[in-house]
């Protein structure tokens, strides 16, 4: 660490501000909203801008996070965290955070006015997390309502404007709720210390980690018996992925798994959307 402060905080500042984005599920989330317009039928252009408006969205929930944090994360010495290492300072950060907020509204609302405003409450949502409803017990409700709304806006964003079926958002719902709990278990301990007490760490590891399995069962149960007719065999593989990745969220109750949990989940997401992609259900 002082070799990193000793080059001053602007060493290797393009990856630090990189790594401040939350890479893993900033890429993961841009791929699901674009697998799901390419599902939904929205066009290459509006897909493309579907991508660049996900992808800006969630840019600025993991920059706000870790300026948000930076005095928590400082305090509880995380040295996976570039504003801990020096290696960028938290006034960047919020710089950085806002301007892409302000592109993630500006393309999001290039695809009209209600897919726009859908996708931009995922946006929100992440912002109110990290804002404070990550310390009460209602931490999880941005999970659920972000991931809810973006499958609603990415179809939304298709010609004609058609609502997304009801077992799309819910599953989203699900799986956004799953990827909350899978991602606070890693850092329990240092979220108390700090005094942050969201809904995981009122459950506890063990529970917390058991919830997260069966929402993940209950999501793919939900995206392969939800669409009109009898299942496909991409959904009846959805399952088939679905409950490993089911045990390791499980198992996330213990130490050693905990980080191995929210990476479930995530590969499980996109798998689910790439099988509900291949399968040929209807999204509008």
């Amino acid at each position: 660490m002082a070799d990193v402060r000793a080059r001053g905080p602007r060493a290797g500042l393009g990856p630090a501000l990189a790594r401040a984005t939350h890479p893993g599920p900033a890429v993961a989330v841009t791929l699901v909203g674009t697998l799901l317009a390419v599902a939904a039928g929205t066009g290459p252009g509006r897909t493309a801008l579907v991508c660049a408006a996900v992808f800006a969205g969630q840019l600025s929930i993991g920059w706000s996070n870790d300026w948000l944090d930076a005095d928590r994360d400082r305090a509880v010495a995380r040295a996976d965290k570039p504003v801990v290492q020096g290696a960028v300072e938290p006034r960047l950060l919020r710089t950085a955070a806002l301007s892409s907020l302000v592109a993630a509204v500006v393309l999001s609302l290039l695809l009209g006015v209600v897919p726009g405003l859908l996708l931009l409450v995922l946006v929100a949502s992440g912002w109110a997390y990290n804002g404070g409803l990550k310390r009460t017990a209602a931490s999880g409700l941005p999970y659920v309502t972000g991931f809810g709304a973006l499958p609603a806006g990415v179809v939304a964003a298709a010609p004609g404007t058609p609502a997304a079926p009801w077992w799309l958002v819910a599953a989203g719902g699900a799986l956004g709720a799953a990827a909350h709990l899978a991602n606070v278990a890693p850092d329990i301990e240092d979220d108390l210390a700090t005094g942050v007490r969201g809904l995981p760490h009122r459950l506890g590891p063990v529970p917390s980690a058991i919830t997260c399995a069966v929402l993940l069962l209950g999501a793919s149960l939900v995206l392969v018996l939800g669409p009109d007719g009898p299942p496909t065999p991409a959904g009846w593989a959805g399952l088939v992925v679905a409950v490993p990745a089911a045990v390791v969220a499980a198992l996330a109750g213990t130490s050693r798994a905990r980080r191995l949990a929210f990476p479930a989940v995530m590969l499980l997401t996109v798998l689910d959307v790439v099988l509900l992609l291949t399968g040929g259900a209807g999204l509008t």
